[in-house]
């Protein structure tokens, strides 16, 4: 079994609500049997913190092009970054 990457950007008044709305969303279109390959494939996430002066989007793009620890297992947390207020980006590794 292989893994892919996903970004999703989310809604929610915490990363929380954003992460549990996105997982839904993907649950719905991809169904309940596993290994999607998508954010449903995610129980947990972990915050990250960019670089000074890079974007969310460039941050997630270089940990993942760089097998980060944090982000890197198919089975572990999704990586999230705050865009803005209600604003999230959430990324990783996930099992197909």
């Amino acid at each position: 079994m292989g893994a892919n990457q996903f970004c999703n950007n989310g809604s929610g008044l915490t990363a929380k609500e954003a992460f549990s709305d996105l997982v839904d969303d993907a649950l719905f279109e991809y169904g309940h049997r596993g290994y999607t390959g998508t954010i449903a494939e995610k129980s947990s996430f972990i915050m990250i913190q960019p670089n000074e002066g890079e974007t969310p989007s460039q941050c997630a793009r270089r940990l993942l092009s760089s097998d980060d620890r944090r982000i890197d297992d198919k089975w572990g947390p999704a990586g999230c970054i705050k865009v803005s207020d209600g604003k999230w980006l959430f990324f990783g590794w996930a099992s197909s």
